[in-house]
């Protein structure tokens, strides 16, 4: 590939990459909107995570989070506040406690999904087939393409998953 192709290329895949970011993040938004439910995104976030790893500490939370310890403190005291989680001793450290989802906890976050799922259900519903189709195979590319960056974005051991569930 000659020079000049090569940054055609790269201004096309820029413009691409530009659209993409625009559309995700267009939608994202708007998935947050239709959830409602009164938590910040970071408070979802926490509880999803909390829900993924079934028990963790505070100070792992923050860690899967990529967030601050007393951003931590902040989410998990709303989040007890609400009955969506519990908190305990932890038995190997009495220093440090456990979270865990409570069935409100599990209920919030089915909840949350479910609206959010129902208002992209409906979007795609109003799509021609073929661009539904295309729409569908292109979430299983990107989430193939987020697998490798997973962990790495955010030091984790390999194959734990990050906030994919709110």
């Amino acid at each position: 590939m000659d020079s000049q192709t090569e940054r055609q290329t790269i201004r096309t895949r820029s413009r691409e990459a530009d659209a993409l970011r625009l559309a995700i993040t267009r939608t994202a938004r708007r998935l947050r909107q239709e959830a409602g439910g009164g938590l910040s995104p970071t408070a979802v976030a926490a509880l999803a995570s909390i829900e993924r790893h079934k028990v963790v500490t505070p100070g792992e939370l923050a860690r899967i989070e990529g967030v601050q310890r007393p951003t931590v403190t902040r989410v998990v005291n709303r989040l007890l506040e609400n009955g969506l989680i519990e908190r305990r001793e932890d038995p190997e450290d009495r220093r440090s406690a456990l979270l865990t989802l409570t069935d409100q906890g599990r209920t919030y976050l089915a909840e949350h999904r479910s609206r959010k799922s129902a208002w992209l259900a409906d979007l795609i519903e109003e799509l021609p087939q073929e661009d539904a189709e295309t729409l569908a195979r292109a979430a299983q590319i990107l989430s193939g393409a987020l697998e490798g960056h997973r962990t790495a974005e955010i030091g984790l051991p390999g194959g734990a998953e990050t906030g994919e569930g709110s």
